[in-house]
């Protein structure tokens, strides 16, 4: 009989499994793969973006799934606590942009060996290649859970951390969904977000601009009226399939929001390559460009505004000529070039899968989970933490940030609730 069973060995499985083992409990620690960390070990590139130092405002903003939710556990934990957990581990932490938080040592590595290390001191049992099949529980509470291989083990409190839907080569194929509804919870509607795009417009198709980056540009999803729903100005990328990039990754689940409303219609995007300037000062600034060198060829008067192989493009599609000189360029034809340089548009049919995206989105909902000690308000003994429940960021150390945050708390928790 343990005091606290351990559903899954992601980053708030780890956390959670600590939190309850540093209060002397009886844990034990279930992972169905050969490996604990396995997220965390190829997060932020393999360097571990473990936390975001930003205020709580702003890392509530980019969680744009239910972050309001964190708001009450973030008093009881939060990122600047990560932060001094880990430093007490003896993993020294850097600052980089956006207040993203790595290891000095840009080693993921050395994130997952000091969870290891800290759960070994601790005593925590760890059964890898164990795979849960179940929780044992009756009307009032959980009981423990149930092995694949018929085998049941009792627990006072069970805490299920085994992740969403994405990333599914780390483990994370959604188990606990079925397990949460059996409990009496609500799992809602699962879709990928910080997912590439996918479009069959006929640049796409003909792969034309395969490869291409544009760099901090403004790409927005708009709404059937033309309006934009969100915008999002950072780098992004044209693919084989669609579009890419950090830009694109964050505007995803907009585009899967939109198409729920509409139907699953293809959803309009905008592209502002020039995202300081409007059409008429774009349009001012060319043709100013194009009359002052009336003698040379547009393609290398423009040339440095954009990436080259962008402006070619756009250039062809204002029906512009690339051996065009200044002095033969017409208002209407630079308007036109203007025009797509700030607002260019195309629309995409849908995204990648929920296995290809870095994030789930929906899953268990927050209402029905206590935001101070993520306790299930539907079964007593029962605790979520991490991608399971209904909680979804942008990448940059918020999804992490989440993770430990929901861990560490669920675990504290669970070890009080068996005094």
């Amino acid at each position: 009989m343990y005091d606290v069973i351990v559903i899954g060995g992601g980053p708030s499985g780890l956390m959670a499994a600590i939190a309850a083992g540093s209060k002397g409990k009886k844990v034990l620690l279930l992972e169905k793969g050969k490996k604990l960390g396995q997220k965390l070990a190829i997060s932020g590139g393999g360097r571990c973006n473990v936390t975001n130092r930003l205020p709580v405002d702003e890392i509530v903003k980019n969680i744009p799934g239910n972050g309001r939710f964190l708001y009450s556990p973030f008093t009881v934990f939060n990122n600047e606590d990560i932060i001094t957990f880990f430093e007490g581990l003896g993993v020294a932490l850097k600052e980089e942009d956006h207040g993203r938080m790595f290891p000095v040592s840009n080693r993921a590595q050395d994130v997952v060996e000091a969870l290891l290390n800290e759960l070994q001191r601790l005593h925590v049992e760890i059964r890898k290649n164990t795979v849960v099949a179940g929780l044992l529980m009756n009307e009032e509470r959980v009981q423990g859970v149930h092995l694949e291989d018929g085998t049941h083990i009792e627990a006072v409190a069970v805490i299920v951390a085994v992740g969403g839907k994405a990333v599914p080569q780390t483990g994370s194929t959604g188990d606990g969904y079925p397990w949460a509804e059996k409990a009496g919870h609500t799992v809602t509607d699962l879709y990928p977000t910080e997912v590439p795009l996918l479009s069959n417009d006929s640049f796409i198709q003909s792969k034309e601009l395969q490869g291409l980056a544009l760099r901090d540009a403004a790409v927005s999803v708009l709404k059937k009226n033309g309006k934009p729903i969100i915008t999002h100005q950072m780098d992004m990328l044209f693919t084989h399939f669609g579009l890419s990039g950090p830009a694109i990754l964050r505007c995803s689940q907009f585009v899967v929001k939109e198409q729920k409303k509409n139907g699953g219609k293809p959803v309009t995007m905008r592209i502002a390559a020039l995202p300081d300037l409007n059409a008429e000062s774009a349009f001012q600034q060319l043709f100013k460009l194009a009359k002052d060198e009336p003698k040379k060829a547009l393609k290398n008067v423009w040339k440095g505004l954009v990436p080259e192989r962008w402006l070619l493009f756009l250039m062809q599609q204002a029906s512009i000529d690339e051996a065009l000189t200044g002095a033969d360029l017409s208002a209407e034809k630079a308007r036109q070039l203007a025009h797509d340089l700030t607002s260019f548009e195309m629309t995409v049919y849908g995204t990648q899968p929920i296995a290809k995206a870095f994030v789930t989105g929906g899953g268990v909902s927050t209402k029905e989970i206590e935001p101070k000690t993520m306790a299930s308000k539907k079964k007593a003994g029962l605790f979520f933490c991490g991608e399971i429940i209904d909680i979804h960021g942008y990448t940059g150390g918020y999804n992490i940030t989440s993770a430990l945050v929901t861990g560490h708390i669920a675990g504290d928790s669970a070890a009080d609730f068996t005094e």
